[in-house]
C-alpha cells in the first residue's frame, strides 16, 4: 500500500488559447525530464485540486494537470459554448504537441477515464499507458441510473435534497428539468439547483460519509461548472455515439492499462468497469473491496500510486 507522494507546486504554468471563448490553464509538476503523464479530472466541469499532483512520484514523472473548458482556472467559467468531448480531445492533443511530447500516460478518473478511453481510441499511437479509476462509458443507462432513477434507493435522504429545485411535475425528466434551471437567466434559480445536483454527486462519492468531499462539491465555485457543464453534457448524450467506448475498444489492445474500481462505487457503478474489462482484458483490474467512487478514499489512493508506481518501472 502506497501513500500519496509530498505536496509539491508547479514548476511552469501555462496558458494556452482554443476555441474562443476558451483559454486553459496548464501547469507542469515534477521532473521536467521524467516520464509525460497529463491528468484527467473528472465531471466534466470539476477542475484540477492541488492533490492530483501526488498520484506520482515527482522524481520519475513530468506530471501535466490541466483544468478543461469552463472550470477550475480555465476561463470562461461555466460557459458550454464550444464544450464538448470531441475539443477536449483536441484540447489533450494541442497540450501533448504544445509541450513537445511524442507519447506520455494518461491518468484520468470518472468522466477522466471516459475522456481518457475516448483519447485512447482516437489516438491511440500516443498513449504509453493508461490509469483510469470509477469507469464511466456515459451511456444512457448510466445517466439514469445516477440522475433518474437507481442510485436514488440506495440514498434517498439524499435525492429528496437533490428534487429540491426542480417541481414535481417536471419530476419524470430530471435532466433536462435541470438543466433548464441552470442555463435560467435567474442568478437565484441557477445557483441553488447548481448546488443540489453537485452535492447529490458529493454526498453519494464515498462509502462512508466524507466532510471534505462535499465541502469541495458544495463550495458555489465548483458546483456551478459542474452541473451547468455535466447536465450539458449528458443532455447531448456526452456527444459519444451509441456505446462508443465499448464499441472502438480494439484501439485499446496495444495499450497497458489498469482499472481500479470500488465495488460499491454508487455514481460509476462496477458494471462498467467490468465490461469494460472484457472488451479490453489487457488491464489489470484492481477491485477496491471497501470503497466507492471518490479518490479521496485510502484504498483507491493507495491502489492508484501503486499503478502509477508500477508504470513508472515499465517505462524506467
Amino acid at each position: 500500500m502506497s501513500d500519496l507522494y509530498p505536496h509539491i507546486e508547479p514548476y511552469v504554468n501555462h496558458t494556452f488559447h482554443v476555441e474562443p471563448p476558451h483559454k486553459l490553464h496548464v501547469e507542469e509538476c515534477g521532473n521536467p525530464k521524467g516520464i509525460p503523464v497529463v491528468f484527467l479530472h473528472g465531471g466534466p466541469g470539476s477542475g484540477c485540486e492541488p492533490y492530483h499532483r501526488r498520484f506520482f512520484d515527482p522524481d520519475r514523472y513530468r506530471i501535466i494537470l490541466f483544468d478543461q473548458r469552463g472550470c477550475g482556472r480555465s476561463s470562461p467559467h461555466a460557459e458550454l459554448h464550444n464544450n464538448t468531448t470531441q475539443a477536449l480531445v483536441s484540447d489533450i492533443e494541442l497540450i501533448r504537441e504544445k509541450l513537445g511530447i511524442d507519447k506520455w500516460v494518461v491518468f484520468g478518473g470518472s468522466w477522466g477515464s471516459t475522456l481518457g478511453l475516448v483519447y485512447a481510441e482516437t489516438h491511440p499511437e500516443r498513449v504509453l499507458g493508461l490509469m483510469l479509476r470509477g469507469i464511466f462509458l456515459c451511456r444512457p443507462s448510466e445517466i439514469h441510473w445516477f440522475y433518474q432513477e437507481g442510485a436514488s434507493r440506495i440514498f434517498p435522504d439524499y435525492w429528496q435534497q437533490y428534487l429540491k429545485p426542480i417541481p414535481k411535475a417536471k419530476h419524470n425528466d430530471l435532466l433536462h428539468a435541470y438543466y433548464e434551471c441552470l442555463t435560467s437567466n435567474n442568478e437565484v434559480e441557477r445557483m441553488a439547483a447548481a448546488k443540489a445536483w453537485s452535492l447529490w454527486e458529493g454526498r453519494c462519492a464515498t462509502l462512508k460519509p466524507s466532510k471534505v468531499v462535499t465541502d469541495h462539491f458544495g463550495d458555489p465555485f465548483t458546483a456551478l461548472s459542474l452541473a451547468r457543464i455535466e447536465c450539458h453534457y449528458f443532455v447531448n448524450n456526452s456527444f459519444l455515439e451509441e456505446n462508443q467506448i465499448l464499441r472502438d475498444a480494439g484501439q485499446l489492445h496495444e495499450i497497458p492499462g489498469v482499472i481500479v474500481q470500488g465495488r460499491y462505487d454508487m455514481v460509476c457503478p462496477f458494471e462498467s468497469a467490468w465490461e469494460l474489462h472484457q472488451a479490453w482484458p489487457q488491464a489489470e483490474l484492481k477491485i477496491i473491496d471497501d470503497a466507492g467512487h471518490s479518490a479521496c478514499e485510502p484504498g483507491i489512493m493507495n491502489a492508484l500510486v501503486d499503478a502509477t508506481n508500477a508504470m513508472a518501472d515499465r517505462f524506467a
